[in-house]
This record gives structure tokens, C-alpha cells and sequence, in this order.
């Protein structure tokens, strides 16, 4: 059994190498003027249209790859940054629940950044360039098809030509075949020549329609495709390049919301840093010897006075019993003429300004504690 497979394959291999050779000595003839060649100019052009667009297709293909590689890059170094970030923010600084949470979400947002475009973009232009490598398969077998086509037709024509000066050279000599040999010998002879002639003319017109029928069924098919394929360019260029834009802008306005987040905490971070500083400079400032004090505000606080705070936030009043807060505003703490009064996180005090120029203890009104500072 391994014998006859090896015939079988040493047979197949002869017959491609046969259909190489002819093939081969097609081209150098019609290369020579020797033999015409089946042209289509317009089949031509969408070749040409063909190639160009699977061209552009791969660059296309290849810079979107780039492209993605250069997100998940970026995507990299945002992660290490906000994680260092993180790591550095200590526990007792401003926002710092806020800060961890802006660092997880900006790492989900360059995640799905990524992921859509790879999906979305990358996938679209993916999936249209796996259709040529079948169409440009066929193009070429095609065109070998087209090269048998020529190559039988070109043989037919030469079996036609000889065929007909056959039949001439047969009826010509009859007369001296009718003095040389009896009749019954002529009619062999002639006969003879006659079925030579139809069996090669006969074979080789089955094979002409055989490689006609084979070459116009891979001309027709591609005919259809290709220019329907060149047109579908422009929708697989609009739906890469939207759906790209699309999540580029939603990227980039979600990153920019991030952006003020962090911004904010930053700067709320600053003005507690500088609050604190001017908190220790005033401790400092008390804690040193001073002569006595005859005159000033601090020489004369209003009754119940406890301590003094200085606000780090803004807080506008909602009712007639509270007292309005200005960042930086100091206020002189009381205590609450009815303990049961006080709410908790709420302090009763008076500005001090107020107290400094007019005196006036009713101007006092209630407040929330985490709004302030103790000084």
C-alpha cells in the first residue's frame, strides 16, 4: 500500500510540474509575440484597486496596533504615578479617602480606554483585512487558470490549422493512390489519417471548453467581488475612525473631571498645610514671655470665653441661630449657658473681629466644629 502512495504522489507531482512547464513555455511565447494573451484592462484596474487597498488596509492595521501598544504604555506609567501617589499620601491629610478613590478610578477609565479601542477600532479593521488572503489566493489562481485558457486555445487554433491541411493533403494525392494501390487500401490509408486528426481535434476542443469553463467562473466571481470590496473600504475607514474618536472624547472628558478632582484636593491640601503653619505660629508667639497687657482684645474676652478657632472652610448660615464662617475667620469659643443645648459637633462662639469693635456678645451664634481649627 505505501508503493501505490508513493505512485500516486510521484503522479500528482508530474502532472503540477507538467502544468509549470506549460504554463512557462506560454508565457515565453506570448513574451516572444508568438502566442496573444487573454487581456482584460478593466479586470486589470481592480487588481491594481485590490492591492493598493489590502496595502492600505495593513498600514492602517499595523499603526492602530502601534497606537494601542503606546495607550497600554501610557496606561503603565499613570498606574505607577497614582500609585506612588497614594502611597505617599499620609492618613491624616486632607482628602485622603477622596485621593484613593480618584486612583482607582482613573486606572478603571485607562482600562476600558484600552480595552475599547482594542475592541472596538482595532477588532473592526482586524476582521476586514482576514478576507484578503482568500480574494488575493484567487486572483492568482485565476490568473493561472487565465494562462491554461490560453494555452488550450492557442493549441486548438494550431490543431484547427493542421487539420485543414490534413483533409487537403488526403484529397490531393487520391489520384496517384488510386494507381499505386487498390481502392479497398486507399480508403484505409484515408481513414486512418481522418481519425488521427478528429481524436487530437476532439481532445483538444474538451480541453479548451474544460479550462474556458474553469477560467470564466473564477473571472466572473472575482468581477463581482472586487469592486464591491473596494467600495467597502470607506465604511470600515468611517466606523474604525468614529468609534476611535468616540472614545477618545469620552476618555479625555471623564480624564479631565479626574483631573479637577485632584487638582482640588491638592489645593485643599495647601491652604491646610498653610493654616497649620500660621496654628503653630501663633502657639509659638503665646508661649513666649510678654509684658503685661493693659490694653487689646486679648486682655478683655467676653464672659464664658474657652478658647479661640480659626475656620478652614466656608460655612454659610442656614439659620438665624448660627454664626457665618469665612475661611480664616477667628472666632472666640463660649461655652453654652444651657449644656443641654449644645448638639453634638457644634460649638457655640462669636466672631472675634465682632467682639474686638463692638462688644456685642448677642452677635454670637452656634457652629459646626470640623469646619475649624483650635489655635
Amino acid at each position: 500500500m505505501a508503493e501505490i502512495g508513493k505512485g500516486v504522489t510521484a503522479g500528482k507531482l508530474a502532472i503540477n510540474v507538467q502544468k509549470r512547464l506549460t504554463r512557462a513555455q506560454e508565457k515565453v511565447l506570448q513574451k516572444l509575440g508568438k502566442a496573444d494573451e487573454t487581456r482584460d484592462a478593466a479586470f486589470e484596474e481592480m487588481v491594481a484597486n485590490f492591492n493598493k487597498q489590502m496595502a492600505e488596509g495593513t498600514k492602517l492595521q499595523k499603526d492602530l496596533k502601534a497606537y494601542v501598544t503606546a495607550v497600554k504604555t501610557l496606561h503603565d506609567a499613570s498606574r505607577r504615578l497614582q500609585d506612588c501617589l497614594a502611597d505617599m499620601y499620609e492618613p491624616e491629610w486632607f482628602g485622603k479617602e477622596e485621593m484613593d478613590t480618584l486612583v482607582e478610578d482613573t486606572d478603571t477609565l485607562w482600562l476600558d480606554y484600552h480595552q475599547n479601542i482594542t475592541d472596538k477600532s482595532l477588532g473592526c479593521m482586524d476582521t476586514y483585512l482576514t478576507q484578503f488572503p482568500d480574494i488575493k489566493a484567487r486572483i492568482a489562481k485565476r490568473d493561472r487558470k487565465m494562462v491554461d485558457f490560453d494555452s488550450a486555445r492557442h493549441h486548438f487554433s494550431s490543431l484547427q490549422k493542421g487539420k485543414k491541411k490534413d483533409e487537403a493533403k488526403i484529397a490531393k494525392p487520391a489520384a496517384l493512390l488510386e494507381m499505386a494501390a487498390p481502392s479497398w487500401a486507399q480508403g484505409l490509408i484515408s481513414a486512418h489519417q481522418v481519425a488521427q486528426t478528429n481524436l487530437s481535434y476532439n481532445q483538444a476542443e474538451e480541453d479548451l471548453g474544460r479550462a474556458q469553463k474553469i477560467f470564466e467562473e473564477l473571472n466572473v466571481e472575482l468581477q463581482d467581488e472586487l469592486p464591491a470590496l473596494w467600495d467597502s473600504r470607506v465604511g470600515v475607514y468611517v466606523n474604525t475612525f468614529q468609534s476611535l474618536a468616540g472614545h477618545q472624547e469620552k476618555f479625555h472628558k471623564e480624564m479631565s473631571k479626574l483631573s479637577q478632582n485632584l487638582n482640588d484636593i491638592m489645593t485643599k491640601l495647601e491652604e491646610q498645610r498653610q493654616l497649620n503653619d500660621e496654628a503653630n505660629h501663633s502657639e509659638s508667639a503665646s508661649s513666649a514671655p510678654k509684658s503685661s497687657v493693659t490694653n487689646g482684645s486679648d486682655g478683655d474676652l467676653p464672659p464664658g470665653f474657652l478658647y479661640k478657632v480659626k475656620a478652614i472652610h466656608d460655612y454659610t448660615a442656614t439659620d438665624g441661630d448660627e454664626l457665618e464662617l469665612k475661611m480664616g475667620d477667628v472666632v472666640l469659643v463660649l461655652a453654652f449657658d444651657n449644656p443641654d443645648e449644645q448638639d453634638d459637633g457644634w460649638l457655640m462662639g462669636l466672631q472675634e473681629s465682632q467682639w474686638s469693635q463692638k462688644k456685642d456678645i448677642s452677635a454670637k451664634g452656634v457652629f459646626p466644629e470640623n469646619f475649624t481649627q483650635k489655635i
